[in-house]
């Protein structure tokens, strides 16, 4: 504390931002309770007000503006700043919800004969009524109508819009600095440009009754080397997480500007399931020719898919469970089953952070890998397969829950973000036939399970049928070159979205997708043909023995290996833990197959390895077409 020099407790301080933060979200909810309605939204959205003069850019100046203020509850004193918070956090919700009002409208307006299905025309009358939607992906639109579809079911008729649809949201509670100015709070950086002073004022008390219970605070920061010495800080966003206060810190830094075509080197990534990414470069020549630039490489992430769907089928379970409390508890708050639901629910609580928090890691880390492997071949741009309109089903229950647990959105996230540090672009491309046709002649492939068992039905391996050709491969590798070479060769095509900045081809042109093809490299190895007798090689050289005898030495409890054969170390991780392993799974050999003899350990369980943690059951190919060059993005980022 300034005023008196007392240093706080990290939990002191967490409990006077709490009181805070609990301040600021009793008044947002109250602002969303009585502005929640589709004429308010409407009238929000509209960036006028009633004298036909703009709102401000700044979601808490145009609610003042239209007149919507809000005040603490009786015998409470705020300054302004903390009604300030509370404005914009409340107008920041009004305004996103308007896209959502909007889809749900045009839902409803063009509502089809069978939901379950619609043909191509009402799909269009869809896309054409909701604004901006002609690019609407299938999934947006069938989710929305499911749950339109549910609430028919539940009360016998359609919703009127989406805010009889959906309830007002939860506020978080959360202090929103960015909306204050120095009578509030401050930031600066130290004399160490690793550190930074955030001031700010905290209340003294839960319900402060004047202006005196509320006194300055400095917390000092330390900022991680991601940030730049030369970034400027902006003041970050308050809350308090398991009794420690976060500081989701914001700042500014030039960065290079990324295009949106004139590249000459691309690298594709293709999605997979097992295998999750599937990246490699390519060149355009100036004559028009795309060749590959090696061999790519994967990110393999079986150990940790393998530990989300443990913990997913871990979580259905204690639903499960929970919901039978629930309902034999009916509403009886005497019931004995109380304490043990109560249990229940804050071990599903507990299920769920991990599965966030492991869903989080995963997304950095192969966003992060893709990063890096545009960074080493000096690739321009990554052109990224759409498959926002991908729907899991008809492939099994299992794939189909699968499919449905990627991270491909939050991967797509952070790749967009680590990418624009280095002034990469990242753009989606059309993800149609890219695995079905031939990246050499565009011919459809031929797949197989491998490539020595030609006859075996699969789609691991890819066959060209073309005599003229001939190529075969792994089934991702030749996606990862049809979507580079696609990317490539409509780049006059990218668009960029205006209201998130985001860069995509929306649609293939056939005569520019007939140049998408990746031409086979040139072998510039030296002839290595037989051109005269084979020359005698000396025979087989002894095994590594000792050359002299070891010294005697005073025998001890290890002893000393014998003389002979070295023994071969372990040259091989362990094996990452199998997405049919339950949550019970241990590493413990079985029993010995003939009584009295060592256990077996050719029955240990596939993927019962232990210890082997996050990096060891992720495992990324490095790149083969060049040398690595120095990582210059290694130190950029964010801090959240």
């Amino acid at each position: 504390m300034e005023k008196t020099g007392e240093v706080l407790s990290a939990s002191v301080l967490a409990e006077r931002v709490g009181w805070a933060a609990g301040l600021v979200s009793g008044m947002t909810t109250e602002l969303l309770a009585a502005y929640w309605n589709a004429t308010h939204v409407d009238m929000l959205a509209s960036g006028t007000d009633a004298e036909g003069r703009a709102l401000p850019s700044n979601a808490w100046m145009a609610l003042r503006r239209l007149g919507w203020t809000v005040t603490p509850t009786k015998n409470i004193r705020v300054n302004d700043r903390i009604v300030r918070m509370a404005q914009e956090q409340a107008g920041r919700t009004l305004r996103s919800v308007k896209w959502r009002a909007d889809l749900t409208a045009a839902i409803l307006a063009t509502w089809p004969a069978c939901s379950a299905k619609r043909t191509p025309n009402e799909w269009d009358a869809v896309r054409a009524t909701v604004p901006h939607g002609r690019h609407l992906p299938s999934s947006v639109i069938r989710s929305r109508t499911q749950q339109i579809t549910a609430f028919e079911r539940r009360y016998g008729r359609f919703p009127v819009d989406v805010f009889e649809l959906e309830a007002a949201p939860h506020t978080a509670q959360m202090l929103l600095l960015s909306a204050c100015d120095r009578q509030q709070a401050s930031i600066a950086r130290a004399d160490d440009p690793s550190r930074a002073l955030l001031r700010v004022q905290l209340p003294t008390r839960p319900d402060p009754r004047s202006y005196t219970d509320w006194t300055w605070v400095a917390c000092p920061i330390v900022l991680p080397p991601t940030v730049p010495s030369n970034a400027a800080l902006h003041l970050p966003t308050l809350r308090v997480h398991q009794n420690t206060v976060r500081a989701d810190l914001a700042y500014t830094h030039a960065v290079p500007k990324a295009r949106r075509s004139g590249h000459a080197i691309a690298l594709g990534v293709d999605w997979g399931l097992n295998t999750l990414l599937s990246v490699g470069a390519v060149r355009l020549h100036g004559d028009g020719k795309i060749t590959a630039l090696g061999a790519g490489g994967m990110f393999r992430a079986g150990g940790v898919l393998a530990k989300q769907h443990r913990l997913r089928r871990e979580s259905e379970y204690l639903h499960t469970k929970t919901d039978q409390y629930q309902r034999l508890m009916v509403d009886d708050a005497q019931h004995p089953l109380r304490d043990k639901h109560h249990v229940l629910a804050e071990e599903i609580r507990h299920v769920s952070l991990r599965r966030s928090n492991l869903n989080g890691a995963l997304a950095w880390a192969a966003a992060r890998w893709v990063v890096d492997q545009a960074i080493t071949s000096s690739a321009t741009v990554i052109y990224i397969e759409d498959l926002r309109s991908m729907e899991a089903r008809g492939m099994g229950r299992t794939v189909n829950t699968r499919l449905s647990q990627q991270v491909r959105g939050q991967i797509m996230e952070r790749t967009q973000h680590l990418a624009a540090e280095a002034g990469i672009a990242v753009v989606t491309v059309p993800a149609r036939g890219t695995s079905r046709h031939c990246p050499r002649c565009l011919v459809p492939l031929r797949h197989r399970k491998a490539p020595n068992r030609p006859t075996a039905p699969g789609w691991k391996w890819a066959v060209c049928p073309s005599p003229e050709c001939g190529w075969q491969g792994d089934r991702d590798t030749g996606a990862w070159q049809r979507i580079a070479a696609r990317g490539l060769a409509h780049q006059t095509k990218t668009v960029t979205d205006r209201a998130d900045g985001t860069m995509a081809i929306r649609s293939v042109v056939d005569k520019l997708e007939a140049n998408a093809v990746v031409a086979p490299a040139t072998k510039t190895r030296r002839d290595r043909s037989k051109s005269g007798p084979t020359r005698r090689q000396s025979p087989r050289p002894a095994p590594r023995r000792r050359g002299a005898p070891s010294p005697t030495r005073p025998s001890g409890p290890a002893g000393q290996r014998p003389e002979g054969h070295a023994p071969p170390g372990r040259r091989w991780l362990p094996r990452a833990a199998h997405r049919h392993q339950g949550v019970t799974t241990i590493s413990t050999p079985s029993p010995s197959l003939h009584p009295g003899g060592p256990p077996s350990g050719r029955h240990r369980p596939r993927g019962a390895a232990r210890g082997a943690g996050f990096h060891l059951h992720a495992h990324a190919t490095p790149p083969r077409w060049a040398d690595p060059a120095p990582d210059i993005g290694s130190g950029m980022g964010s801090l959240s």
